[in-house]
C-alpha cells in the first residue's frame, strides 16, 4: 500500500473575516449553528481557545471526540482540534459525513515528527535485526498513514489513558514493539509495566539509527520513536524544584507526554480525562501545579476557584499550531459549510481509512 500524503484542498482566510468584529462573528456564529441545527456537530479539543470551545457541542480528548463524532446525525463536523484529530473523525465517521478543519495549518508537531516514508525504512531496518519479534503501536496523536502502517503490520493505537493495557497487549502479541510517535509517553508506560530503562532503545528517524546504552540488542524490549510532544517536553525537573520551595503543600500532576524524569518527580501523572476528574474531584482549598497545555490549566483555573491551580511552568504558552482554530476561521469554516462549500474538508483515502480503522479496532478490542 501506497501511504502517500493525503491530499486536501486548502485556502487562505479571506480578508473580510481578519477586519470582522468580535460581536459579529459571535452572532454568525449563534445563527448558523441554529439554523443549521442537527445538520452541524461542533467537537472542541481540550486545549481550544476559550473563545472556541464555547461553541462546542461537545469537549474532550482527540479520539473521544471522533468517537462522538460518529454517533451524530449530522452531515458536516466542523472539528476545532487538529489536523490527525479530523482524520480519525472521516475514519470513524460515515460517507454522508463531511469533516471540516476550519485551518489546515492546524497540525501537530508530534505527529509530524514520524511519516510513513520514514516509518516504512525504520520497519525494514529493526526486522531486519530483531526478525519477526516486532509489533507496532502508534499513540492516536498520528496521522491517518501511520496508523494505517500500524494497522496492516498487526499493531494497534493507544490513547494516554489505555497505554498501559495495550502495552500489555502488545507484549502478549509479541517478543518486543515499537511506539510511535511519542517517545515519553512509550517509555513512562512501560517503565510502570516494569520494563527496565537499559530494556529500552531509541529510533532515531533523522539519522535512521539506533540508539541503545544497554549490553546486547537482544535484550531490547521497547523500541522508541524520537517524537515528542513540542508543549509537554518544556516542563522540566527545574519547574518541580521551584514549586516545591516555593509552594510545599501543592500536589504537582503531570501528563505522561512529559520527559521521564518529570514524571519521575510529579506526585501524579495521567491523561488529559485524568487530569480533569482529579482536579474536579479534588477537595475545595486544594493546591495543585498542573503540567500540562495552558488553555486547559487556565479553564481549570477559572472552573475551581475554590482550589489554588498554577501552571507547573508559569511561562509556558499554549499550543500554538491548536491554537491556530480561532473565532476568525471558526466563522469562516461555518459560513463556508451553511452556503454548500467544503473548504479545508479532510478526506481520508479509502485504503489508508480501512488499515486505521483496523488499528483503532484493535485497541478499542484489546483495552477491553
Amino acid at each position: 500500500m501506497n501511504l502517500a500524503t493525503l491530499f486536501t484542498t486548502h485556502q487562505q482566510l479571506p480578508d473580510k473575516y481578519q477586519h470582522m468584529s468580535h460581536d459579529e462573528m459571535i452572532e454568525r456564529i449563534t445563527m448558523i449553528k441554529k439554523d443549521m441545527g442537527e445538520d452541524l456537530f461542533i467537537p472542541g479539543h481540550h486545549y481550544q481557545k476559550d473563545e472556541v470551545i464555547q461553541f462546542a457541542d461537545a469537549s474532550g480528548d482527540s479520539l473521544q471526540l471522533a468517537q462522538v463524532s460518529a454517533q451524530q446525525k449530522a452531515k458536516y463536523i466542523v472539528f476545532c482540534g487538529v489536523h490527525f484529530m479530523a482524520e480519525t473523525a472521516d475514519i470513524l465517521t460515515n460517507a454522508n459525513q463531511k469533516v471540516i478543519l476550519p485551518d489546515m495549518r492546524a497540525g501537530c508537531s508530534m505527529a509530524d515528527m514520524a511519516d510513513d516514508k520514514q516509518t516504512e525504512e525504520a520497519w525494514r531496518e529493526l526486522t531486519a535485526l530483531f526478525g519477526d519479534t516486532l509489533l507496532p503501536l502508534t499513540y492516536v496523536n498520528s496521522t491517518a498513514a501511520i496508523k494505517a502502517f500500524v494497522g496492516q503490520h498487526g499493531g494497534a493505537t493507544v490513547t494516554s489513558s489505555n497505554a498501559k493495557q495495550m502495552v500489555q497487549w502488545a507484549f502478549k502479541q509479541k517478543q518486543r514493539l515499537l511506539f510511535l510517535p511519542d517517545q515519553h509517553l512509550g517509555r513512562n508506560t512501560a517503565v510502570e509495566l516494569g520494563v527496565p530503562l537499559d530494556q529500552m532503545a531509541v529510533w532515531d528517524p533523522i539519522a535512521s539509527k539506533l540508539e541503545f546504552a544497554g549490553d546486547s540488542v537482544e535484550h531490547i524490549r521497547v523500541i522508541l520513536w524520537k517524537g515528542h510532544c513540542s508543549v509537554h517536553e518544556n516542563f522540566t525537573t527545574k519547574n518541580i524544584e521551584q514549586v516545591r520551595k516555593n509552594h510545599p503543600d501543592m500536589t504537582i500532576i503531570v501528563h505522561p507526554e512529559c520527559k521521564y524524569e518529570v514524571v519521575q518527580q510529579a506526585d501524579l501523572a495521567g491523561s488529559t480525562k485524568y487530569i480533569i476528574e482529579t482536579i474536579k474531584q479534588a477537595p475545595a482549598g486544594s493546591e495543585w501545579a498542573i503540567g500540562t497545555e495552558m488553555n486547559l490549566v487556565n479553564r481549570l483555573i477559572n472552573s475551581h476557584q475554590d482550589k489554588k491551580i498554577i501552571s507547573l511552568n508559569p511561562f509556558m504558552c499554549p499550543c500554538l499550531t491548536m491554537n491556530r482554530i480561532d473565532l476568525p476561521h471558526l466563522t469562516w469554516a461555518l459560513e463556508e459549510v451553511w452556503e454548500g462549500n467544503y473548504t479545508n474538508r479532510i478526506s481520508v483515502p479509502n485504503e489508508i481509512a480501512k488499515n486505521a480503522k483496523l488499528a483503532l479496532n484493535r485497541m478499542l478490542q484489546g483495552s477491553l
